[in-house]
């Protein structure tokens, strides 16, 4: 592989697509991925968000292995009394 040409959502098929120069490709399934990571629907929206407005950080940090990193900083949030 060599330099990455893009990298984009493809909402059709729900996975995150990147291109390189030399033909190649890596596709990424979301849904299998955020089925295996997530365990709160508070860290379901964060993986969501980053998957529509930066899919390259969630490719890295899918290739990388650091979701448990990225996914300790979300906070839930509660109801006040």
């Amino acid at each position: 592989m060599n330099n990455l040409l893009s990298c984009e959502f493809n909402m059709d098929t729900a996975c995150v697509e990147q291109r390189f120069s030399d033909g190649s490709m890596i596709v990424i399934d979301t849904i299998a991925i955020e089925n295996e990571v997530d365990d709160t629907m508070y860290q379901r929206s964060e993986l969501d968000w980053l998957i529509y407005n930066k899919p390259l950080e969630y490719a890295q940090l899918v290739l990388g292995g650091d979701f448990e990193g990225y996914l300790k900083g979300t906070l839930e949030h509660r109801l006040m009394d």
